[in-house]
């Protein structure tokens, strides 16, 4: 049975999970809680998905140890999977948790909801059928700027493990909502990168840093803050490279302390930072073979092609009302 709960039952212990990348305790009260919503499954319209809190895995029998590790997996990859880690070296020093909040569970926090529900799953970047394990090693070759993982590896097998039983009960093909990041509205205007900045200085460089490296961790094997650009941060192949992702995942979830419930940038602010971190330099990722079909590119790539004649800075910024105007016009096969 999976956690789904209506905004205003949620409201307190989510703002208290979100305050804490690395995990918190949450609610004590969360077996409670499951057993106010009949079936485990959405009732009403408002209803919102949000997932299991790690301290409920079942640890102490053989699978739910498999889980746990590979909760620890997506919440410390630095120490395992990182520069040093102690399995292998084959990452940034970022945890998957910095992107997919608290180990995956925060409504519109990227997380894994509709994972293992939804996949295989066709994706057009690479105009194939992917499986989770693949959707797993994009991340650690785009995301984590680094290798991937050995499928038949018992961290992927844990990794796997711990998705699918996030995403336990969400029946097969079914998003809810607060799976995927929030698509905000475009802008009449262009993203600024110079607005953005002051966003960023007010409000995230605190914990990021004014120069966008994150915070390290005592030991400097990883990061307490994530660096949002840099040769640490994700490269220009990772999916919120996408100023419309990156901007869509800002406003519910940043700066820290932020929900869905109480957003604390206004729409023009979040696709503004987004801009501004998205400017700034980071390592680079062979893309020549993603979107083989043009017609499925999103609009807001920043590289070409196109199927339209908008330039790569318009594409990257905005504004996006005249491309989708374009793109609309164009026959797709």
């Amino acid at each position: 049975m999976r956690v789904f709960l209506v905004p205003a039952l949620i409201f307190t212990s989510l703002a208290v999970i979100v305050l804490f990348e690395n995990g918190c305790k949450g609610n004590d009260k969360k077996e409670e809680q499951h057993k106010t919503v009949a079936g485990g499954l959405p009732t009403a319209k408002d209803t919102i998905w949000w997932g299991w809190n790690h301290y409920q895995i079942p640890d102490y029998t053989a699978t739910g140890k498999e889980i746990a590790y590979g909760y620890q997996l997506i919440a410390n990859t630095s120490h395992y999977l990182g520069p040093k880690g102690t399995v292998a070296a084959i990452s940034n020093g970022m945890n998957c948790q910095n992107c997919h909040l608290n180990g995956g569970i925060v409504p519109f926090g990227n997380n894994f909801g509709k994972v293992f529900s939804t996949y295989p799953l066709y994706r057009g970047r690479n105009n194939g059928i992917q499986d989770i394990y693949m959707r797993i090693n994009d991340c650690f070759e785009r995301s984590l700027n680094g290798k991937p993982l050995d499928k038949s590896s018992s961290e992927m097998q844990a990794i796997y493990a711990y998705i699918k039983w996030v995403g336990e009960g969400v029946p097969k093909g079914k998003i809810y909502k607060g799976t995927s990041l929030a698509k905000l509205k475009p802008m009449d205007r262009a993203a600024d990168p110079l607005k953005g900045r002051i966003v960023y200085e007010a409000n995230c460089a605190r914990c990021h840093g004014a120069d966008g490296a994150g915070a390290r961790t005592a030991d400097e094997t990883g990061f307490v803050y994530p660096p949002l650009w840099g040769q640490n941060s994700f490269n220009d192949g990772a999916g919120l490279f996408r100023i419309g992702s990156m901007a869509g995942f800002v406003k519910n979830n940043m700066p820290l302390g932020t929900t869905y419930q109480s957003p604390q940038l206004s729409d023009a602010e979040a696709w503004d930072v987004a801009a501004f971190i998205n400017s700034q330099p980071r390592p680079k990722f062979d893309q020549s073979a993603d979107w083989p079909v043009l017609s499925k590119k999103p609009v807001d790539m920043p590289y070409g092609p196109y199927v339209d004649s908008f330039s790569e800075h318009q594409h990257k910024y905005g504004p996006y009302g005249p491309i989708q105007l374009a793109q609309a016009a164009v026959p797709h096969k």
